[in-house]
């Protein structure tokens, strides 16, 4: 396989952002929203120690609140906590990759086959804003900025589809993928793939076209799947979908 280049604008914003002193007010859900980016801008990459002490000064918290958020994370999947270790950004199998994203696929196709029957004419114009912004951050090699764009896409597409169960459990899987899905667009090919491909979907959601826009979501996350079986294996696996 041909090397490609990694986008100059990625390694430009490689470095970890600092975090702000939090606020004592909703600190709870401001510690775990931050460290969750962490984690999935991969600033804390998978496999990561987390140093207490460290995370504590930093944000300026105590480690009551740090260890009450880490406890959530690891109720997300996130941080795996060890009695003898502490905690650790979790690192998923290169197995739970594969049937992780496999699974997901089929979530996403039946959120939006569901919401292209049950979307508010209001939310299709939110998710095309969306859209547009996404695509000024791909003109500014904004990789974080486009992704939460991204995701707020797929959230909303999962919303849509009236199915509280579904969307749940569309939102707890989806977020051991999250980092994966970001590093999936490193390559500028990559990244101007799933342009296209979201392009597709917003013409399929616009036109209210479920069974197209299925196809499309389900082929996108397949698609980021074996670019991030590229980064994580020496070579493509051999399992093949049916």
């Amino acid at each position: 396989m041909q090397d490609s280049k990694v986008d100059p604008a990625l390694e430009r914003g490689a470095a970890a952002p600092a975090l702000p002193k939090l606020a004592r007010q909703h600190l709870h859900d401001t510690v775990v929203s931050h460290l969750r980016r962490m984690i999935v801008e991969s600033v804390f990459p998978p496999g990561m120690k987390l140093n207490e002490r460290e995370l504590c000064e930093t944000m300026g918290i105590s480690r009551t609140p740090l260890r009450e958020a880490l406890k959530a994370l690891a109720a997300e999947g996130l941080i795996e906590i060890s009695p003898n270790r502490g905690a650790s950004v979790y690192k998923m199998s290169q197995q739970e990759v594969w049937e992780t994203f496999e699974f997901v696929s089929g979530l996403e196709a039946l959120a939006g086959e569901h919401a292209c029957a049950r979307i508010t004419p209001e939310e299709v114009a939110e998710i095309r804003a969306l859209h547009d912004a996404m695509l000024t951050c791909r003109e500014q090699g904004d990789l974080p900025g486009y992704y939460s764009r991204n995701q707020a896409i797929h959230n909303k597409i999962s919303e849509a589809a009236r199915n509280s169960v579904l969307h749940h459990t569309y939102l707890n899987m989806n977020r051991r993928l999250q980092s994966l899905r970001l590093k999936s667009n490193i390559v500028p090919e990559k990244w101007d793939q799933a342009i296209e491909e979201h392009r597709q979907m917003m013409e399929a959601l616009e036109a209210r076209d479920g069974k197209r826009l299925a196809a499309i979501l389900s082929l996108h996350l397949l698609d980021k799947r074996n670019s991030v079986m590229e980064m994580v294996t020496d070579a493509a696996p051999t399992r093949k979908v049916s």
